[in-house]
């Protein structure tokens, strides 16, 4: 785990060799203390040497200054390296989700990466930052302690004999208990963090069914089972002090009991045994740090092994197989016996033997029921998904022949859900080409219908659209994220049911925009609604996760009683409505 993680240390490696240094070097400092202290008393005091005693005491002034100093630069140093460390580790994670496919995506779930991106690493980069510190000194304090104690008294010593394993073995039944069920808190925080997150992305929703006391009640469920297990792994956490308090103690007590006949024997000085009680409290108390670090560090074992399931994931579409400066040479798309399923492991196939050539410029319109995978077929033209059999062709070339970047370039696409991100209309727009000037987003707005009710926006393309495009209605939204994809100037342009909440009118003028603007690029449209599709060069009817039949308008109505029943219910529809 640590050999997975140790290089998003690069660049703070010195902070930590210096904040350990530093940690060492204090906790040096703080053991040497009772032996002056221990000379004052046995040689100044005795002999009424003022002088020894003011020479002594201003050392051991100087020694805790200097401790002081190098504790302040331990904490400011691990602090440093602690959070360096949590920021790469954090842009490592996002960095490498940016290449996932939808299905490394599913794989995991939002809620789930969110929470590795956030409370994981932050878990990981605290395990840092007190590992350089509690790591080093314990160990540090540890031995030197043992060493001076067995210096003072070696039979006195012995009592760590029993001490110390007992310690130990105490430690090892706490973490033996403790660490699975940190693993189980993760889990049980991607629970609370995913419904969290579909409440407040969805409120409206709920809002409008009335769903409050649902959603509460789902939320109070998976609250009350994360305090459950947090109750449970931190209970046995908070075991480990009085443990550890009176397993120290009653060592201390044994200490007392065989060290007052030595001291009344004068085989051991007062002072000598007031500093080996220092250093049995010291050698105590650094298992005890020892036994903190083993809690933290098995929570931390189990964040990072969830922060590299995220790093070891390797995406599903990579540039493996492609061709560094190849674009595409016009905007024909082809699917030569595609058969595609989501999960490889699923029996049925969500699109079985797709034949399809649509030549460069054309216009596409693909119709059919729920279901029937009309997303699913588009998603394979800019790689969203990886066909499992055939073969996907954009500009004569196999789609896995182009980096990732230049083929969605030439493929812009509008989603089903529209998404638009906060700031300004111009920002949103600029999504499309980073470089586009005024005139560009003008007419790209015109071209989709949206120019109008920008400029009766507060501050028009400056308006403030507020999270996720709150401040704009549903058709508004379709109509932004349509110009925004004009902006890209594609060679083929996808929309996928992206005018199905605006009008008859606005979506026919978006189709004639498209014809008088768009001449060259190849235009595929998913509609519900036929009358968006009829005047199309080329329309197919998908159903079942196959082509049931395909044509223009005229031949279908002739030759598919799918299109036929559909064409004539709509028909009916909308006679029923005037």
């Amino acid at each position: 785990m640590i050999k997975k993680l140790w290089p998003y240390t690069r660049g703070y490696r010195k902070w930590i060799a210096l904040g350990v240094l530093c940690s060492a070097s204090e906790a040096v400092f703080e053991l040497l203390l009772p032996l002056v202290m221990a000379d004052i008393v046995d040689t100044g005091i005795p002999a009424g040497d003022t002088g020894y005693i003011l020479r002594r005491g201003a050392l051991m002034v100087l020694m805790a200054l200097v401790s002081m100093a190098l504790g302040v630069s331990a904490a400011f140093l691990s602090s440093h390296a602690g959070q360096g460390f949590g920021a790469n580790l954090r842009k490592a994670q996002y960095d490498h989700i940016q290449a996932f496919s939808f299905r490394n995506i599913e794989k995991f779930s939002t809620a789930s990466l969110v929470t590795r991106l956030t409370n994981d690493c932050n878990m990981l980069q605290m395990s840092l930052m007190m590992g350089m510190r509690l790591l080093v000194r314990a160990p540090v304090m540890l031995i030197s302690a043992l060493v001076l104690a067995v210096s003072i008294s070696l039979r006195l010593s012995r009592v760590f004999l029993v001490a110390m394993p007992l310690l130990l073995v105490l430690i090892g039944l706490i973490v033996k208990h403790v660490s699975p069920m940190f693993s189980s808190l993760q889990e049980r925080t991607d629970d609370v963090n995913l419904v969290v997150q579909e409440n407040l992305s969805a409120i409206r929703v709920v809002k409008s069914f009335v769903r409050e006391d649902h959603e509460q009640e789902k939320f109070r469920k998976r609250n009350d089972a994360l305090r459950a297990t947090a109750e449970r792994a931190f209970g046995f956490v908070v075991m480990n002090m009085p443990v550890m308090m009176l397993v120290t103690y009653g060592t201390i007590i044994a200490v007392m009991w065989y060290g007052a006949p030595l001291v009344q024997s004068g085989e051991l000085q007062v002072a000598l045994l007031s500093t080996f009680f220092t250093y049995i409290t010291q050698v105590l108390m650094s298992l005890m740090m020892v036994s903190m670090i083993m809690m933290m560090l098995t929570r931390a074992v189990a964040c990072a092994k969830r922060v590299t399931e995220v790093l070891d994931e390797t995406p599903d579409i990579t540039d493996a197989a492609a061709s560094s400066g190849v674009t595409a040479a016009d905007g024909s798309v082809d699917f030569d016996h595609v058969s595609f399923k989501y999960s490889p492991d699923a029996e049925k196939w969500n699109l079985r033997d797709i034949n399809l050539h649509i030549p460069s410029g054309a216009t596409v319109g693909i119709i059919g029921a729920t279901g029937s995978a009309k997303s699913t077929l588009v998603q394979l033209i800019p790689r969203l998904y990886e066909a499992q059999e055939g073969t996907v062709r954009v500009g004569g070339r196999p789609v896995g022949e182009y980096t990732v970047e230049h083929l969605r370039d030439a493929v812009s696409m509008v989603l089903q859900k529209n998404t638009l991100f906060s700031g300004t209309i111009r920002e949103n727009l600029l999504w499309g080409d980073e470089n586009a000037s005024d005139a560009d987003i003008e007419a790209a707005c015109e071209a989709a219908c949206a120019a109008e009710f920008i400029r009766r926006m507060p501050a028009g393309y400056d308006t403030d659209l507020g999270q996720g495009g709150v401040n704009v209605s549903g058709g508004q939204k379709q109509r932004l994220c349509i110009a925004r994809a004009l902006l890209k100037k594609p060679k083929v342009l996808i929309l996928d049911d992206s005018t199905s909440a605006v009008d008859t009118a606005t979506d026919a003028s978006i189709r004639a925009a498209f014809r008088t603007r768009l001449p060259d690029t190849t235009k595929i449209i998913i509609a519900q609604r036929i009358i968006s599709v009829m005047d199309a060069d080329l329309i197919v009817v998908m159903d079942d996760g196959a082509i049931a039949d395909m044509g223009t308008h005229a031949e279908l109505m002739q030759t598919s009683d799918i299109y036929r029943d559909v064409y004539q219910s709509q028909q009916e529809g909308a006679s029923l409505d005037g």
